[in-house]
């Protein structure tokens, strides 16, 4: 059984892609998670994202991910072309790294957005 598109396992990526494109399902966004307990390193999130990319000419996102903002999004921001898309933290309450409280205030790490934000010049609409 095939895993759904996972970073660092490019070849059940791109097999997970590949049937859905044979199934004909149409899409304009291909997104995948990042958890480097399950899903390598941080050279194996560019490659793949990079490969896929290519492959498929699609933007790609990280649709999923909580530890290693800066490096992630560095990553995710830096691929070539200019179509990337954005990313996109996953519960940001209860995992690895919180960037809240359990009475819902942030903490440090919430700060590591603006420069984010700054240095990929993204803008908020």
């Amino acid at each position: 059984m095939a895993r759904y598109s996972i970073i660092g396992q490019n070849a059940e990526s791109e097999f997970f892609l590949d049937n859905m494109i044979k199934g004909g399902v149409d899409f304009d966004v291909i997104g995948e998670s990042y958890y480097p307990k399950w899903h390598g390193t941080l050279q194996d999130l560019q490659t793949n994202l990079t490969a896929l990319k290519s492959k498929y000419k699609k933007p790609v996102i990280v649709a999923e991910y909580s530890q290693l903002k800066n490096e992630v999004n560095k990553i995710a921001f830096m691929l070539p072309g200019e179509d990337m898309k954005g990313t996109f933290i996953w519960e940001p309450l209860s995992t690895w790294e919180s960037i809240f409280d359990k009475d819902g205030k942030s903490n440090e790490l919430i700060k590591s957005y603006d420069a984010i934000s700054k240095e990929f010049k993204i803008t908020h609409n």
